[in-house]
């Protein structure tokens, strides 16, 4: 008879410890879980930091030659005294016409 007793106590023991570690155990379990989905977040804001970062290497020859982007309030426009803009066709267009009128004044270079 000693060993029902034994045993019946020893189930009403877990079950307080149970009871009272319960909030522990959430808090645990919801702690771990706030974990895993941070590491799950960060995750995907690092897939997507790539993928804005290869869009703006692949939109930045663009930019720099076509002016493009220039209402976003970046404001680094290449000025020339007698006209402003920034546009980079033009600016390549004004030295590739520079370079020809140098090179056809001086036949001796070729």
């Amino acid at each position: 008879m000693p060993r029902s007793s034994s045993s019946s106590s020893s189930t009403l023991l877990i079950l307080i410890i149970l009871v009272f570690t319960f909030p522990i155990w959430i808090g645990l379990g919801a702690g771990l879980f706030g974990v895993v989905m941070g590491l799950f977040g960060a995750m995907i804001g690092i897939i997507a930091g790539l993928f804005g970062l290869m869009i703006g290497l692949i939109a930045l020859p663009f930019k720099l030659i076509f002016g493009w982007d220039s209402d976003w309030g970046w404001d680094h426009d290449f000025d020339f005294p007698f006209f402003h803009t920034n546009n980079g066709v033009i600016i390549l267009l004004l030295i590739v016409t520079a370079v020809l009128i140098v090179r056809k004044r001086n036949p001796s270079r070729q």
